[in-house]
Order: C-alpha cells, then structure tokens, then sequence
C-alpha cells in the first residue's frame, strides 16, 4: 500500500508541477495533457511495482527485467520525449527534428523532475547536469538536442523565473 500511494502521490505531484510551469510557458494544452498516460493501467502498475522514490521506478523495472513495458508505453505517447521522434527508414533509425513546444514542454518535464526526485538538494543547474549525463547515448536530433541545451543551460545561468520570461518570448539565440 506504501507503494501505491507513494507512486500516485509522485506522479500526481510531477503532474501538477509540470501543467502549472507548463502554464507559465503559455503551454496550456499541453500543461493539461502533460503524462496522462501515466495513469493507465500499463504504466501505473509497473510504477507501483517498482516506485523507490528516490528516482524513476522506470529505471528500476529496466535493471530487474532489461525493459519496461511501462516505458515503451509511456514514450509513445508523450511527445515531449525525444524518443516519440524516432522513426525508422531504409537507413535504420533516426531522429526527427521535435517541433518547440514539445521541446518546452520536455525542458519543464526535466525541470519538474529534479525537484521533485533531489528535493533539497535541487539547484538550478540540476536538470542539466542530469541531461550531460545521459546526452552521449541518445538518438535525438542535433536542432532538438541543441535547444534543450540552450534552455536547460540558460536555467543554469539565469533561474527559473529569467528562463520562464525567456521562454515565452520565444527568440531564442542559439549559437
């Protein structure tokens, strides 16, 4: 039962942190919709099964069975995940350059996400020192990867509340 509520109260505070930070980026649709497949039964239960609290119970579930159904479930539907913009050719598979507002979308995601996982420990350059981790073994778009950066560097250097004005203005100058 600790785990159930643990993993409900978790996605549900993830949630309504993304729709409001959402909603600051002039993303209201998407504030709204933002992870509401985390609720159906595919990706709710393995989350409870799972849930540590301390991280996603996605990485979990990959580490015990080398998958996550879950995950695969999750990403095909949220497309401010990078890996929504993967399609395959007769090349094999590439990235798609993702359309900006799900690229806000998934800065706020990340923002959101290390808060809610480092509480106290969360600084402004969080997000993005978890982002370089990863960066090396990602197929994601160098336009896409290129303005995540820039945002999540920006946050780093300036705060939330300078990059939320940043980003509704919507000019970036990405070098």
């Amino acid at each position: 039962m600790n785990k159930l509520w643990g993993h409900f109260s978790t996605i549900t505070k993830h949630k309504i942190q993304v729709t409001a930070l959402c909603f600051r980026c002039g993303l209201y649709k998407q504030g709204l919709l933002h992870d509401l497949s985390k609720y159906s039964p595919v990706e709710f239960l393995s989350g409870v099964k799972y849930f540590q609290g301390n991280r996603s119970p996605i990485d979990k579930e990959k580490e015990v069975k080398g998958y996550s159904l879950g995950w695969l479930h999750h990403k095909g539907r949220n497309k401010h995940h990078w890996e929504y913009w993967l399609d395959n050719g007769p090349n094999g598979i590439k990235p798609l350059d993702m359309p900006e507002n799900y690229v806000i979308e998934m800065f706020c995601d990340r923002v959101v996400a290390s808060r809610i996982y480092q509480k106290e420990n969360y600084r402004d350059d969080s997000a993005l020192i978890y982002y370089l981790n990863g960066r090396n073994h990602v197929l994601i778009h160098p336009n896409t990867d290129k303005l995540i950066m820039h945002l999540l560097t920006y946050l780093s250097e300036h705060g939330l509340d300078d990059t939320v004005k940043y980003i509704k203005r919507r000019s970036f100058a990405i070098e």
